[in-house]
């Protein structure tokens, strides 16, 4: 396992630890740790693409290592936000997500989560072909703006858990529509790039259409030469029964 495998393997470790000190309320300060073990596994992104490209180390395990510990990065974090709920100030207010309505969070962390399965989807359609399919520079935008909005809002959830008090009033109301701008701009790349790379790599699905007519015809050319050899041989019973009657004659 070369080195960008090893750093893409370290940020599939890293989820579990920054899920743990997101969820553990008794630990002080758990969501900043939480905050910062994220950040780093989103750091180390961009570092073994860069270090493999760099270095001529890019492999098939390699990308398939790194684009599962994306999805599970991404997906893990907008079900955290959405799901577990926070509570102000160790418990002198009602719990709930730090994104509200919580409604809005719900519909915005299907329709990504969505959008990760279906390029899933697609690239193993296309492995399956020997094909192999490359994130594209909106894929790259919209997994930035999912980065920086999850750790907005893990700082966010740290700053309400453990210092309501000090942003009620107009410096929340500002900290949330920076929240909604965030998840606004994330929502239509996520969109956006789902649509071009569905729209770019259509020829995986052509193929397939390809490979069904392909095997049609063949299906069809076996039939035709079957009754060909089935007409050759009656013609050629034919011939010998004419030739026996001929004989029998003389």
């Amino acid at each position: 396992m070369n080195l960008p495998n090893r750093i893409t393997l370290c940020r599939l470790l890293l989820i579990p630890v920054f899920v743990f000190f997101y969820l553990a309320t008794f630990i002080p300060y758990g969501k900043l740790v939480a905050t910062i073990i994220f950040a780093i596994a989103c750091l180390t992104d961009f570092l073994d693409g860069h270090i493999a490209r760099k270095r001529n180390m890019v492999t098939t395990l390699g990308n398939f290592f790194d684009t599962v510990a994306d999805k599970l990065l991404v997906m893990s974090g907008f079900l955290l936000i959405v799901a577990y709920p926070v509570t102000a100030n160790g418990g002198n207010f009602s719990s709930s997500p730090i994104i509200y309505p919580d409604y809005l969070g719900i519909v915005i962390a299907i329709i990504i989560i969505a959008r990760e399965l279906i390029v899933m989807a697609l690239r193993s359609l296309a492995a399956s072909k020997g094909v192999v399919l490359k994130a594209d520079m909106y894929g790259k935008v919209k997994a930035t703006f999912q980065f920086i909005t999850l750790i907005y809002y893990f700082a966010y959830a740290f700053i309400v858990e453990e210092f309501y008090y000090a942003i009620t009033g107009v410096a929340n109301t500002v900290l949330s529509l920076i929240g909604y701008v965030f998840l606004a701009i994330t929502l239509i790349l996520t969109i956006l790039s789902m649509i071009n790379y569905l729209i770019k790599n259509r020829h995986v699905f052509k193929e397939e259409k390809q490979a069904e007519v392909d095997n049609v015809v063949k299906e069809e050319n076996i039939e035709k030469k079957e009754d060909d050899v089935e007409d050759n041989a009656e013609v050629e019973a034919t011939k010998v029964n004419l030739e026996d009657k001929h004989n029998a004659k003389k």
